[in-house]
């Protein structure tokens, strides 16, 4: 399980846990959608389109590592290594995000904490980079919501 915890009031910038350990730090692309981390000494970069409903990671060769669609709609996915995932939104009013596999949630990824902007990402079989990568998008789709509210 990732546990992301917010470290700049400022910024969208997250140290990343797993298994009790720092293994990452999301930090955010100041002008652009997405952000950037690194993961064992790998570098990948996750940019979005933009409208923010289409992200791709790249590792530091530029090749392409994963893709998620539709991000931002009740249902969206992630393509990585040959599968596909399928996300959708918990509930109507809430922003937490479930992942499903043959029909039923078998992960999500959800804050546990709203002032301080904690997050836990539960993604059983998913490899690491992808999960934050997932951790990512989700953080990012949240930052531009609560954006777009503001501005209205």
């Amino acid at each position: 399980m990732l546990k992301a915890h917010r470290t700049s009031f400022w910024r969208s910038r997250y140290e990343i846990t797993f298994g009790g350990r720092v293994v990452a730090t999301w930090d955010d692309a100041f002008w652009r959608s997405g952000g950037n981390f690194e993961l064992d000494g790998q570098h990948y970069q996750v940019r979005g389109n933009a409208w923010g409903n289409r992200y791709g990671m790249t590792d530091a060769t530029g090749q392409r590592v994963a893709a998620a669609d539709r991000v931002g709609r009740k249902r969206w996915t992630v393509e990585a290594g040959g599968q596909t995932y399928h996300f959708q939104r918990a509930s109507f009013f809430g922003n937490a995000q479930e992942l499903h596999a043959g029909g039923r949630r078998v992960g999500s990824v959800r804050r546990t904490s709203f002032w301080r902007g904690d997050i836990v990402a539960d993604l059983p079989g998913l490899p690491l980079p992808v999960q934050i990568f997932v951790l990512g998008v989700v953080i990012t789709m949240w930052d531009q919501q609560a954006a777009a509210a503001a501005a209205s």
